[in-house]
Formats: structure tokens, C-alpha cells, sequence
């Protein structure tokens, strides 16, 4: 042997040892008995399938190929029912079965499978007869619309600059919304910093599908849909029938930043295809609401199903808790409601009744879901008036974006709809009165001072002195009157400590009167025009916590004005504290609680009711219950009262210092004590009242004593 054929030699066994190496390992691969078993239990299982049709299975067969089937001229100028896909082509003619279905590949004559043929196989038989059953089995279940219950899913997209569209071919429906201008603040870990785009559903945690007003419970997520036209602003999903008829649905969206996808009911010959008198579409709708921002109690708090009457208001479920209703009145759209973004779906004919239903997901039962989704969803309903010769026989427009006030306010223009949607009504913005404020002067002004990009922390220290300086004269009004009553404070004691005890509560109180209507003075004068500021501060409060503008917004040490500003924040649960306070504590809270108690002690100064040790403590507990309820609030909403109670505590000392000075004040009255002044007839009947309620106490006192003696 020479030195070539060895060096040949070792190189093969080199080779084949690295090979044998780098060779996937066979240790999962069964046992020659283990395969002889497995083979066994198949051969079993085939064995038990039946090879041959019973008389009620093809008198079944008949039957729903007499139903479903298209009426046919045959080449011998005879006619039959035809049923065909491509998996099989059945014919009826009289009480004759024909045709063929495939099994592995293969056409095998029906009429030989029927007839139980022994020229065919066994298992060509069995195979053949499942085919058969599993045909009778769909169309008894889908009818006409059988041929589509099999199929293999794709997915397709739509886009524009507001969001990014999934569809399945599967039930031709959306499975994923992706909102392209926002960012989720849900982060379920905390070691991982990166943005993510908000996703409202994606696929499993959204079903949007129609039942299909024929004989039986026909739905299209059961069905399996084939994209017909395909561009980048529409795709119509189709069940395509012989003849060029189809009936299908037609996703729209327009280009740029536009947040409705139009789904259009479309259809071609279906009156030809089907032989059915339904006359309504049902509406399935159901979605798993998902999580979007850090704090989940406040979000669920303002998670609900919201929905209008049609021409009439707009109500909504209770969002603490489950909830459900049912409506038998006609209702115009229906919307899944989460705290700054809404899905809703808006039927150009009015839904004509509505079963809806929320139920809060807990952990307890729903297990790690809870962590991701806040509630699920419910909405059943039905579209009347169906006509199967229609092209177009309903349309729906579905909203899915942001809960921002001028773009739901559009969306009426945006739909081309002759009725007021109301659907800015799912922005809760406070009571009639509250909401006027709102949607009238506050909104207008923060979108207008929003307008010049500046930071929203700015903006809204913009909003408060705008705020203050609309309320000044009412502010002004206050600051006289509290003046006034702090020159009168030393005559109002003087009258206390004249008239001591409860015999001479009616003397010090006309004393008291007669004193204010004579230096002109009122307490409620000082009273009203903060009263009228109060609707001012409900319509922030509901304002703020709204406002879409601020998610995400950060301004100096928050980084969210659109949620709590926590400095401090704890893991462990404290009952009732937990529920209200949360588990943090809030900067900007804290800085309003203490601003607060520095302007309760300012009006505290001024006033002498808040003297008694009582209304004290009430007066200084007040704050602290302030920041109980709103620790867990936005931080936009807190920002904005510590700057208004900033500046009131300064307008107070700039008003006292240079504009109502307690000299002038003490002149002014005295010159109006001086002016002769004309009983009114309310004074005159209040002091008469007051006269005889006195006489009455005194003959109360001397019968009390002429009993004891």
C-alpha cells in the first residue's frame, strides 16, 4: 500500500467521523415496537371509520344538494343540482347521486363509493365517505357558503400617517390596529425603557364579524375570504361563487392623518345564488380592552361602553364593575371606550337592537391577562332592511384613535352623515354646565395656546393666568367684602361680649345685621363671588384628566402630565388608603396641599367665624383631604390648582397692599353710614320675624320660671 492510497484512506475515515459528528442526534427517534404500536393504532382507527354511506346520511346528502346547489344544464341537455369546489363536484339528478371528490390527490367516482364498489380500496372507501359526511356535515352548517369554511389564512395591511391596519383573510377580519403618533405608558417591565406605538387589539383580543341572514347560524369569522382588490387604500375581501358572483367586504381608508376605516357590505348575484328571505345582518363585536397607560385603577375607572340612540342622547355602562344592558331601540353607533383612546363603530343604518356587555377582568380569574387588559367587551346587535340584490346593501364606519376633542368633533363632516353624532359626549368633561365651560371657553383657549408648541407645563400656567384674570372682577368683589368684614370684626366682638349666652342670640344677631346695613357690609358678599367661581374649578377638574394633549407631556420632574407624578411610590397595599391614595405620592399634590394650608391660614386671618378651635381644625383638615383624592389624579390637574392658589395668595397681598387698603375701606363706610338709607320690605318683615321670635323666647323663659318657683 502506498502513501497516497493511506493518506486516501485516513482522509475518508476523517471525513466520516466528522460527519457521524455533526449528524443530528437520534435519540427521540421511537423503537422499531414503538413504531409497530404506533402503525397498530392507526390501522385501528382507520378500521373503525365506516366505508359506506347509511340511507339517512345520503337522504341528508340530497337534501343539501337540492338546497345549495346551482340548477344546471347537463352536456345531455338534462339538468341537475351542482355542487362544486375544488375538493369535489357533486350532482344531483332525480334521486341520483354523482360525481367525484378528491382523497390524497385522486378523484374517486362517487357512484362506486356510494354503491360500496369492492374494486375499491378499503381505506380509498373510508377516506372517501369522511369526505362525503364532512361535505353533508358544512353544508347542513353554512349551506351555500360551505365551500369557504376551509381555507388557509393570510394576512394583508393597510396604512396611512394615523395607523397601520391588519387584516386576515380568516373571517376577513381586522386582527391588529397599531396607532402610529402615540406611545403606550404601559410598560409590564419595568428593566426595559424603550417606546412601543400604541396597539388598541391585536389579533385573538378583537372579533368584528357578521351573521349572514341565511337559514342557519352562518358567521363570517367562520368563513375563509379570498382578496380580490388589493390597492394601498382598499381591499375587498370576497367569497367568490360561480358565475362572478361574490359577496364580500371592502375595507377603505383615506390618506394622511385620518382615523376611520369604512367597512362596506358588497355584493354581486347573490340573489341568483341563494334562494333566502333573511332581512337581517347581525353584528358580533366583542374586544379584550387592553391597558395603555401606567396607573390601571384610574384607567379602568374611565373605561366603558358608550353608545347613541339614534337622534336621541348619548349613555354609557357603569364603569366600576360588570355591567350589561339590553336596548330594543334603535341605536346609531356603539363605542369600546379606554381612557384617552375608543373604538367605534358607526352604522350608516341604525342598529335596531343592541345586547352589550362589560365585564373587568381579574386576576383571579383571568390569570397574567389582567396585567394586559383591563376589561372585555361585548356588543351583539342587527342591521334590518337587508336586500340581497343590493350592491351595497350596509356600510360601517369604525373610528380607531384618540379620544381628542376636535377630531371627534369632525368626525360628523369626516362620515358624511346627515345626523350629530355627539361623539365628543364619550369625553367626559363634567356636568351640563361644566361641560358648556369646557367645550365653549377652555377648550378653545388650550388649543389655541397649544397651537404655538409650547411646552404643555407652560401652556397650562398660560391657561391659569388667562383663568384669573376673566375672574378678577368677581376676585376684586371678594377682597372688598373680606375687607370690610375685618374693619367690622372688632365691633362685631364688642357686640358678642355685650350680649353673652343663648338668652341674647337674637339680640346679638339683630345688632350684628343692623351694624352690616349700616356700614354697608355683607358676609354673603364675599361669598357669592367665589361661588361663582366654583364651576370654573369642576370644569378643570373633569378638563384635565380628559385631556389627551398632556399623555406623555413632561414638564420639569413629571414626565407625564396626563398621570401622577410619583417621587415616593411603595409596592405594599394598604386597605381604603390604597384605593383612593394609591401607592405613591405625588410632587405636585404635595406642593398644592401645602399651598392650600398657606391660603386657608391667610383666609383664617381675615375672618372671624373661622375663630372657634372647631371650624379651625376643619379648615387646616380640609387640604389634607384634598391631597387624598388627588394623589392619584393627573398631574396637569394638580399643577394647575397649586398655581391658582399661588396666585390668589398673591393677588391677595398685592390687593390688600395697593388696592384695597383697610383705611379707605373704614372711610367708605363711614361716609355710607352717614347717607340716610330706606328699610327695605325683605328687612323690615326679617326684623318683624325676628321681634316676634324674640317675644316668644321671652315668655318661653318667664313661664320656665313661673314653673319653678
Amino acid at each position: 500500500m502506498d502513501k497516497n492510497t493511506l493518506r486516501g484512506l485516513v482522509l475518508i475515515g476523517l471525513v466520516f467521523i466528522v460527519f457521524m459528528w455533526l449528524s443530528p442526534k437520534q435519540e427521540n427517534q421511537p423503537t422499531p415496537a414503538q413504531q409497530e404500536q404506533e402503525q397498530k393504532a392507526v390501522s385501528e382507527a382507520q378500521d373503525a371509520l365506516p366505508d359506506i354511506l347509511s340511507d339517512q346520511e345520503l337522504d341528508w346528502l340530497r337534501e343539501n344538494i337540492t338546497d345549495h346547489g346551482t340548477l344546471t344544464k347537463l352536456a345531455d341537455g338534462s339538468q341537475a343540482r351542482v355542487l362544486s369546489d375544488t375538493g369535489y363536484l357533486l350532482q344531483l339528478k332525480g334521486d341520483t347521486i354523482t360525481g367525484s371528490v378528491k382523497v390524497d390527490g385522486r378523484d374517486i367516482d362517487v357512484s362506486r363509493v356510494i354503491a360500496g364498489d369492492s374494486t375499491l380500496t378499503v381505506a380509498d372507501r373510508r377516506q372517501a365517505v369522511g369526505k362525503l359526511t364532512y361535505i353533508r356535515e358544512s353544508l347542513a352548517r353554512f349551506g351555500s357558503f360551505a365551500p369557504f369554511a376551509a381555507g388557509q389564512e393570510k394576512e394583508l395591511t393597510l396604512a396611512n400617517d394615523a395607523f397601520t391596519l391588519t387584516l386576515s383573510t380568516k373571517g376577513a377580519q381586522l386582527t391588529r390596529a397599531v396607532l402610529k403618533d402615540y406611545d403606550t405608558e404601559f410598560n409590564p417591565d419595568e428593566t426595559k425603557s424603550t417606546k412601543a406605538p400604541v396597539v388598541l387589539f391585536e389579533k385573538g383580543s378583537n372579533d368584528l364579524s357578521f351573521t349572514l341572514p341565511v337559514n342557519g347560524d352562518v358567521k363570517t369569522s367562520d368563513l375563509y375570504f379570498t382578496p380580490l382588490e388589493v390597492n394601498d387604500s382598499s381591499v375587498l375581501m370576497a367569497l367568490p361563487f360561480a358565475g362572478d358572483a361574490y359577496w364580500g367586504l371592502r375595507y377603505t381608508i383615506k390618506p394622511g392623518k385620518d382615523y376611520v376605516v369604512t367597512i362596506a357590505v358588497e355584493q354581486k348575484g347573490m340573489d341568483k345564488v341563494l334562494r333566502s328571505n333573511g332581512r337581517e345582518l347581525g353584528v358580533n363585536w366583542q374586544q379584550a380592552l387592553r391597558r395603555q397607560e401606567k396607573g390601571k385603577m384610574f384607567e379602568e375607572r374611565n373605561s366603558a361602553i358608550y353608545y347613541m340612540f339614534d337622534g336621541g342622547s348619548v349613555e354609557d355602562l357603569n364603569a366600576q364593575g360588570d355591567d350589561a344592558e339590553q336596548r330594543q331601540m334603535k341605536v346609531k353607533w356603539i363605542g369600546f371606550k379606554n381612557q384617552f383612546f375608543s373604538s367605534v363603530l358607526i352604522s350608516r343604518k341604525p342598529f335596531n337592537s343592541t345586547d352589550l356587555a362589560s365585564v373587568e377582568l381579574k386576576k383571579d380569574d383571568y390569570g397574567s391577562e389582567s396585567d394586559y387588559f383591563l376589561k372585555y367587551m361585548t356588543a351583539t346587535s342587527t342591521v334590518t332592511d337587508y336586500d340581497w340584490s343590493a350592491k351595497n346593501p350596509a356600510t360601517f364606519d369604525l373610528f380607531l384613535g384618540p379620544n381628542l376633542y376636535p377630531l371627534l368633533s369632525d368626525l360628523d363632516d369626516r362620515i358624511q352623515t346627515d345626523d350629530d353624532l355627539h361623539l365628543t359626549r364619550m369625553i367626559p368633561l363634567g356636568w351640563s354646565l361644566f361641560r358648556w365651560i369646557n367645550t365653549c371657553v377652555i377648550i378653545p383657549v388650550f388649543n389655541f395656546l397649544g397651537s404655538f408648541n409650547w411646552n404643555y407645563g407652560i401652556i397650562i400656567l398660560l391657561l391659569t393666568i388667562f383663568i384669573k384674570i376673566v375672574l378678577f372682577p368677581l376676585t376684586y368683589k371678594s377682597y372688598v367684602s373680606q375687607a370690610k368684614m375685618r374693619v367690622l370684626a372688632p365691633d362685631v366682638k364688642a357686640i358678642n361680649d355685650k350680649y353673652p349666652g343663648q338668652e341674647n342670640a337674637m339680640v346679638r344677631q339683630q345688632k350684628t345685621m343692623a351694624l352690616y346695613q349700616k356700614a354697608g357690609a355683607s358676609p354673603l358678599s364675599g361669598c357669592l363671588p367665589l361661588l361663582l367661581q366654583m364651576p370654573i374649578l369642576f370644569a378643570m377638574f373633569s378638563f384635565f384628566p380628559s385631556a389627551i394633549e398632556l399623555r406623555g407631556q413632561s414638564f420639569l420632574w413629571c414626565h407625564d402630565l396626563s398621570a401622577p407624578d410619583a417621587i415616593i411610590s411603595w409596592n405594599t397595599h394598604i386597605p381604603l388608603v390604597s384605593d383612593y391614595f394609591g401607592n405613591h405620592i405625588s410632587l405636585f399634590c404635595l406642593l398644592m396641599t401645602v399651598t392650600n394650608i398657606i391660603y386657608t391660614r391667610i383666609n383664617m386671618q381675615s375672618q372671624s367665624a373661622a375663630g372657634t378651635p372647631g371650624m379651625k381644625w376643619m379648615m387646616y383638615l380640609m387640604p389634607v383631604f384634598f391631597m387624598i383624592f388627588f394623589n392619584n389624579y393627573a398631574a396637569g390637574l394638580s399643577y394647575y390648582y397649586f398655581l391658582s392658589l399661588l396666585i390668589t395668595i398673591v393677588q391677595t397681598y398685592a390687593v390688600r397692599r395697593w388696592f384695597v387698603k383697610e383705611d379707605d375701606v373704614r372711610k367708605a363706610m363711614a361716609a355710607n353710614a352717614k347717607k340716610p338709607r330706606k328699610k327695605s320690605g325683605f328687612m323690615a318683615r326679617l326684623e318683624e320675624a325676628q321681634r316676634k321670635q324674640q317675644e316668644m323666647l321671652k315668655q318661653q323663659q318667664a313661664a320656665n320660671r313661673k314653673n319653678r318657683r
